[in-house]
């Protein structure tokens, strides 16, 4: 079959997906603010405001406690994960019901290659369909782009939320994109649009009429991508597969700790965790990462690189360990501990020199010298 020379890329976006569950499964919450997240009386944050919520100035990553003074009358709900996942599952059983080339970017948002599908019927027709089936079949609602690439689909999504649709014909992709801010491309975040605001670039219309060797001198090797992206140029696939890197936990403690007594039993859950996980994807992996977040939110991290790949809760406990056990201070307290592994191979079958493997990366957690160092500046 002669594949089509336009591509048809839908970015799906369920509006305020967390708090609208929570709407949907108790209507006494509908058409009033809601925060997911956690106790404003803690560290607890806003993972979801609904859009109530958000005439308030209140968006996700908020500190709860900030939320609450922004919107008082934010009716305060905790996460049910188990729930999202649920009803997630059911909105990318729909989205698979249309086309097998889905690339899920987390529990409430996926790009769809539609462009086999778009064959019978016009992709406005598909992107609608798929508006409709999800309402009809979860409760929800859906925000869709749809243009010829990635960026300027999960652009398009996020301009006429909730409920929205926007459709950027082949052809007028740069003309979409020049009259809006700089900071809605992807690869652009708050810092640089601040520099290019200095530098007199505040549309992406700005930034595409800058001269080739402006962008390597500004992004170095990523000078090229954002080039081509300001100028609504993007031929990246929809992945079906997304190679696994890392596999992390984290907590955030309600309050300060500090004591080698508090902090083992943190280390220990956090690594069983990543090990079950590690255990279910069959991956091991070398390179064991403790993330540390200090009382006056300094995050920093440590990494030791093992002389063989493991997956076991022990090892990968040993060596958070030995490496959270070198920062230990007298006063120095932690807000924040993760642990993560990377640097993954296929798990092996068990085997008769298997054991020797993990006693030798076990032995070596307790002497070898961290391998690498990330420091980043206190967060606000």
């Amino acid at each position: 079959m002669i594949q089509p020379s336009v591509r048809h890329i839908i970015h799906a976006d369920l509006d305020a997906f967390y708090a609208a569950v929570e709407q949907l499964d108790n209507p006494e919450l509908r058409g009033k603010p809601v925060l997911v997240g956690g106790s404003p009386d803690g560290r607890g944050v806003v993972a979801t405001a609904s859009y109530e919520a958000r005439k308030f100035g209140v968006h996700s990553a908020m500190p709860m406690a900030t939320a609450v003074r922004h919107c008082p009358d934010g009716i305060i709900v905790r996460p049910r994960f188990d729930r999202y996942r649920e009803l997630s599952a059911q909105v990318m059983g729909v989205f698979r019901s249309v086309t097998d080339t889905i690339e899920p970017q987390s529990l409430d948002e996926a790009y769809l290659d539609i462009t086999v599908a778009a064959d019978d019927r016009s992709p406005i027709a598909v992107a609608i369909d798929i508006k409709a089936r999800v309402a009809a079949e979860t409760g929800l609602t859906v925000s869709v782009g749809l243009a010829t690439g990635k960026c300027v689909a999960k652009i398009a999504s996020d301009l006429q939320k909730p409920d929205g649709l926007v459709v950027v014909p082949d052809g007028e992709e740069a003309e979409f994109l020049a009259p809006l801010a700089v900071g809605k491309l992807a690869g652009i975040g708050p810092k640089s649009a601040a520099r290019l605001l200095a530098d007199g670039v505040h549309t992406i219309g700005d930034l595409a009429g800058m001269p080739e060797p402006w962008f390597t001198r500004r992004f170095g090797k990523r000078g090229a991508s954002i080039r081509d992206h300001a100028r609504g140029i993007d031929h990246s696939p929809v992945q079906t597969v997304r190679e696994t890197k890392s596999m992390s936990s984290e907590t955030t403690f309600p309050e300060d700790i500090g004591s080698a007594e508090e902090l083992r039993p943190v280390i220990d859950r956090l690594s069983s965790s990543v090990a079950s996980a590690l255990m279910r994807k069959s991956l091991t992996g070398r390179t064991v990462t403790v993330k540390m977040r200090l009382s006056d939110f300094t995050t920093f991290t440590r990494q030791m690189t093992l002389p063989a790949s493991i997956n076991d809760d022990s090892t990968i406990g040993a060596t958070a360990w030995t490496l959270l056990e070198r920062e230990l201070a007298p006063e120095r307290t932690f807000r924040l501990l993760g642990v993560g592994v990377s640097g993954f191979v296929p798990a092996e079958p068990e085997g008769n020199d298997k054991p020797n493997r993990r006693r030798a990366a076990h032995r070596a957690s307790a002497g070898a010298r961290a391998t690498s160092y990330q420091l980043a500046l206190p967060v606000n």
